[in-house]
């Protein structure tokens, strides 16, 4: 185990420096002029170019790209070319909001779409199977904004049940988290009724059930552990896909997470942020993956890891 963990977070390093290269050459070829955006249209060329030669942007790419690798192994992501703060400043500051819907989105989508899978398997063929497929392809079609414009018309503004927006309460986690909930539970329930389906056919529950278990005993017993291990993988995916933040979802419901942050980076060429958002998301999904292959063996013993 502590082998395997030691090459996987060797693997990690790798990727993160692959991506964290790849990202700076796609900024690097932006024709947009950052040191022009931090002065202003009006301000004057000499203006533009202290700015340029203070922040490093008239170096070669590889001496950028050198000077930011020394910086990172510091722990220092930079700091924001337009708020003049520490990005892993900002990016602490918005990682709460981030983590809490991460935790509502996949328990909503968890319990929703493995609920729906395994009540399409065992109704494998029936109206309510056939039912549950067509509800989980409109979940996955379903734009987001629509989504979460629906629950709010309904939920916030007609019923009032829950606040149009804001972060702070458990009431305005609901409807975000059950936005994202329904976009996801649909690949979830796919997944769940493809696997269930597959280990219903084995020959070990017919054995359970021709020793007189009963039916829920078998399913929530003997074949859910096993076609719950796809899902695993999963949720490591989307652990890193929520830490990056989903933007349009927290727009319509003005959550302040990382996404957002990122959203407006982007908009104004704030390069520091835009590289330390897509680094913590990376290590964010480095990290769920190998989380998901570390819980696989305690559900299910046979899975050696090497």
């Amino acid at each position: 185990m502590t082998g395997y963990v030691i090459r996987r977070l060797g693997q990690a390093v790798l990727i993160l420096f692959g991506i964290s290269l790849v990202t700076f050459v796609l900024l690097y070829l932006v024709p947009a002029d950052p040191a022009r955006q931090i002065a202003g249209r009006s301000a004057t060329a000499e203006t533009v170019e202290n700015i340029r030669n203070q922040l490093g942007l008239n170096l070669p790419f590889y001496e950028q790209y050198w000077r930011y690798l020394q910086a990172l192994l510091r722990g220092d992501l930079g700091r924001s070319y337009l708020q003049k703060t520490e990005v892993s400043a900002l990016i602490a500051s918005r990682l709460p909001a981030s983590l809490l819907l991460m935790a509502g989105a996949i328990a909503c989508e968890l319990a929703i779409g493995l609920a729906m899978g395994m009540l399409a398997a065992v109704r494998r063929g029936s109206f309510l199977d056939n039912s549950l497929m067509i509800a989980a392809f409109v979940g996955v079609s379903a734009p987001q904004f629509v989504i979460g414009i629906l629950l709010l018309y309904v939920f916030a503004v007609q019923l009032g049940w829950f606040p149009i927006g804001g972060y702070g309460t458990f009431h305005h986690l609901v409807l975000p988290s059950l936005t994202l909930g329904l976009l996801g539970s649909g690949w979830y329930a796919r997944m769940m009724r493809s696997s269930m389906l597959d280990v219903l056919r084995q020959d070990y529950i017919r054995t359970a059930h021709a020793k007189g278990l009963r039916g829920r005993k078998v399913l929530f017993r003997h074949a859910l552990p096993n076609a719950i291990l796809p899902i695993i993988a999963m949720i490591g995916i989307d652990i890193g896909m929520f830490m990056s933040g989903i933007v349009v979802v927290e727009s319509v419901f003005g959550w302040p997470g990382i996404g957002q942050l990122a959203w407006q980076a982007i908009q104004r060429i704030d390069i520091p942020i835009i590289m330390g958002v897509t680094l913590v998301s990376a290590c964010a999904i480095v990290l769920g993956n190998l989380l998901a292959d570390l819980v696989a063996p305690l559900i299910d013993p046979r899975i050696k890891l090497r």
